[in-house]
């Protein structure tokens, strides 16, 4: 399966993610709100079938959608 699960920018809040920046720096960093930030994590994290951003992580990291 070529195709991404996941869009552009959620690919790219998680890559922020896993930096360790916050809400804020990753919506300050990408020049969209901190609610948009949120809502890209939400919508990842449904994709993925996952409850918190510490498992989506791990399961993008096994997916190969991201690297740590």
């Amino acid at each position: 399966m070529n195709k991404s699960i996941l869009t552009k920018r959620e690919k790219e809040v998680f890559s922020l993610l896993i930096q360790n920046k916050s809400t804020r720096e990753i919506a300050e960093k990408l020049n969209i709100s901190e609610k948009t930030v949120r809502n890209h994590v939400s919508n990842a994290m449904q994709k993925l079938g996952v409850k918190g951003r510490a498992q989506a992580v791990v399961e993008l990291i096994r997916l190969g959608e991201i690297t740590l």
